[in-house]
C-alpha cells in the first residue's frame, strides 16, 4: 500500500500536473495541500475520472487540504484541528482509508519571522502536538502527513545557511517538530534514508526550471508506532518538479505492507 503527500500549490492551476502524476504512479492514498480553492470549485469530477474518490476542506485563494483514495471513497473523521474555535484556516482533514487513519495537514509557514504569523505557526503546531497525542493513545495505524513547513535538521537542506532567517528553519520550528518525534511519531522518509539528503521543495528560478541548490525537505509522512513494522520504502518523485508549470514541491511517498 502506497501513501503520498503533495503540496500542489493550486489544485486547479496545477491540475494537468496532478492528473498526470496520479495516472503515472497509481498511489493508493494521496494527501494534497495548498488547494487554493473554495469547496465548490474543487475538481472532484476530474479526480474521479482519474480513478480517485476524494474529501476536501477548501478555502478560497489560500490553504486547503484533501485526501484521495484510489478506487474508493475516504471516510471523513474530522476537519480542522481542535483547540481554537476561532481558527478559520482550512489546514487539516482526516479520514479512514483502507484500514489506515490518514491525517492530512498544511502547517502555517510562519514568515515573516519573528512576528504574528510565526506566533500563529507555533500555536497551530502546539495544537497539532496535543491532538497527535490523542491519536497515538488510540494505538491505531496512522499516517499524519503533509506540508509541515519545517526543515528538521541540517541534512534536510541542500545549503542550510541560506535558511537561517526563515521560519521553516527557525530553532523553535525544529524543536517543535522534534517534540512530535519524542511523543512517538516516526519520520518515515528519514527512517528509510537516515543519512541521505532528501528534498521535497525547491525555489522557482527566474530563468525557468528550478534552483537545485535551494532544496529542502519539509513535506513529511509521520507514522504511528504500530505502522513502523509495515514500512518498506519511502522516497520523493523529484521528476515532477521539472514538468511544465509544476508546483514548487514534489510528492513524497511511503510504501507499507497491507494489514
Amino acid at each position: 500500500m502506497r501513501v503520498a503527500t503533495f503540496n500542489v500549490n493550486g489544485v486547479n492551476g496545477r491540475l494537468p500536473v496532478l492528473i498526470r502524476w496520479l495516472r503515472e504512479t497509481s498511489y493508493d492514498v494521496v494527501c494534497l495541500q495548498e488547494l487554493k480553492t473554495s469547496d465548490d470549485k474543487f475538481p472532484a469530477d476530474a479526480l474521479r475520472d482519474a480513478g480517485y474518490g476524494a474529501i476536501w476542506h477548501g478555502q478560497k485563494s489560500y490553504n486547503g487540504v484533501a485526501i484521495l483514495a484510489r478506487g474508493g471513497e475516504p471516510r471523513e473523521r474530522r476537519r480542522g484541528l481542535p483547540g481554537d474555535p476561532d481558527d478559520t484556516h482550512s489546514r487539516y482533514i482526516e479520514a479512514d482509508v483502507n484500514g489506515l487513519v490518514i491525517g492530512c495537514l498544511y502547517l502555517p509557514n510562519g514568515n515573516p519571522a519573528p512576528g504574528p504569523k510565526f506566533d500563529y505557526k507555533l500555536r497551530w503546531f502546539d495544537r497539532l502536538i496535543s491532538y497527535g497525542r490523542t491519536l497515538l493513545e488510540a494505538k491505531a495505524p496512522i499516517v499524519l502527513c503533509g506540508d509541515y513547513n519545517v526543515v528538521p535538521t541540517p541534512i534536510d537542506a541542500a545549503v542550510p545557511g541560506r535558511w537561517l532567517g526563515d521560519a521553516v528553519y527557525f530553532p523553535e520550528s525544529r524543536r517543535t517538530y522534534a517534540a512530535m518525534l519524542d511523543d512517538g511519531w516516526i519520520d518515515a522518509v528519514r527512517q528509510v534514508h537516515p543519512q541521505k539528503g532528501v528534498y521535497t521543495y525547491w525555489n522557482f528560478s527566474f530563468r525557468g526550471g528550478y534552483d537545485r541548490t535551494s532544496g529542502l525537505r519539509m513535506d513529511h509522512l509521520l507514522i504511528s508506532p504500530v505502522v513502523s513494522g509495515r514500512l518498506r520504502n519511502a522516497g520523493v518523485d523529484v521528476e515532477t518538479r521539472g514538468w511544465e508549470k509544476p508546483s514548487d514541491h514534489a510528492p513524497a511517498w511511503i510504501e507499507l505492507d497491507r494489514l
